[in-house]
């Protein structure tokens, strides 16, 4: 395993208990604070330090982040509202190198996030358990799987990431 690549550990799915599901949902929620906390006061060299070697900057990681949970917003409306939607799949690589990332400040992507997950949290934040049960296909899964593992998987992804800064401010003593 590459240095500090999974400083939480790698997605493991739990039983989708009552606990589980207002620990995602928490994660869900407050995700926007915590990674505007872990990038608060960096400047812009920080910003552009890869969180690993050959990884991307925490500039790039911030605006990933953001085209990531986008999808996420999507592909869960599209579960609750289509059967077994098979959802479009995109080159994170590709998109972590647009001239947008390259450009906007991270700001931006932070204030996006915010807006985007007070919806996402309305959204879901109701759901009945048939409704957690609703599948959604991802083609390189090549089965369906429900909204309830996309969630916990999307709560792992923001903490995984936040912790990928964290990490890195640790590690060069960058002061929070």
């Amino acid at each position: 395993m590459i240095e500090n690549q999974y400083p939480i550990g790698q997605f493991e799915e739990r039983v989708f208990t009552a606990s589980v599901k207002q620990e995602c949902l928490g994660a869900i929620r407050f995700l926007p604070n915590m990674l505007e906390a872990a990038i608060s006061g960096l400047d812009e060299a920080q910003l552009q330090t890869p969180y690993r070697e050959g990884g991307w900057t925490v500039h790039q990681l911030v605006h990933h982040v953001a085209d990531s949970h986008l999808n996420a917003y999507i592909r869960f409306k599209l579960g609750l509202t289509e059967d077994h939607p098979v959802i479009k799949p995109y080159d994170e690589q590709k998109w972590a190198s647009l001239d947008d990332v390259r450009s906007l400040p991270v700001n931006i992507s932070i204030t996006l996030l915010y807006a985007l997950h007070a919806r996402w949290f309305e959204a879901v934040r109701d759901l009945d358990d048939a409704q957690w049960r609703r599948m959604i296909v991802h083609p390189a899964t090549g089965g369906p799987l429900p909204l309830s593992h996309y969630l916990q998987q999307y709560a792992w992804h923001g903490k995984h990431h936040v912790a990928q800064v964290n990490y890195l401010r640790e590690k060069r003593k960058w002061q929070q």
